[in-house]
């Protein structure tokens, strides 16, 4: 590789995304659609390469030409809204906007042990369900079950994932 190519790619740096742009035009020979300034720079410096050092074999794109060929690639979406056909069981349908991300998909039991006793809370759709009774939230029940407030994902951070949330 000849000294100016390593220059020309550190000069890349410095170059703000329209003139990344032009330099990608210069390079290639038509516009790009990217405005990801790491992407341009990334595709400059391989094509300033490629360039210089000559590209790919013959062979290897003889092979990459078959492999293309033989793959079933989907270059669209398929109409109807839906990439994977439905089955059997799959329901479709739309998540409620209104579920906090949170937590658990309803339906879910939350077990946490408190003071030797496990306490047992099912998440709904619209609250939480603990020994019978209908809480809108998880701070409602810890209160509940502890007579102290306590923040309801604090008290239940085990059951629900833990510090990964």
């Amino acid at each position: 590789m000849k000294a100016s190519i390593p220059s020309q790619i550190e000069a890349l740096r410095a170059m703000t995304v329209a003139e990344l742009r032009e330099k990608y035009q210069e390079v290639f020979g038509e516009e790009c659609r990217s405005r990801h300034k790491d992407f341009l720079r990334k595709r400059i410096a391989w094509r300033l390469q490629a360039n210089e050092e000559g590209g790919l074999s013959e062979r290897a794109l003889r092979r990459a030409e078959e492999l293309a060929n033989e793959a079933d690639l989907r270059m669209l979406a398929p109409r109807g809204g839906t990439a994977v056909p439905a089955m059997g069981r799959t329901v479709r349908g739309r998540m409620s906007p209104t579920h906090d991300r949170r937590l658990p998909m309803p339906g879910t039991v939350l077990r946490r042990e408190y003071r030797g006793r496990t306490i047992s809370v099912t998440v709904l759709d619209d609250g939480f369900e603990y020994a019978g009774i209908l809480y809108r939230s998880l701070t409602a029940v810890a209160r509940a079950v502890t007579g102290t407030h306590w923040n309801g994902y604090h008290f239940f951070r085990d059951a629900i994932g833990g510090s990964k949330r």
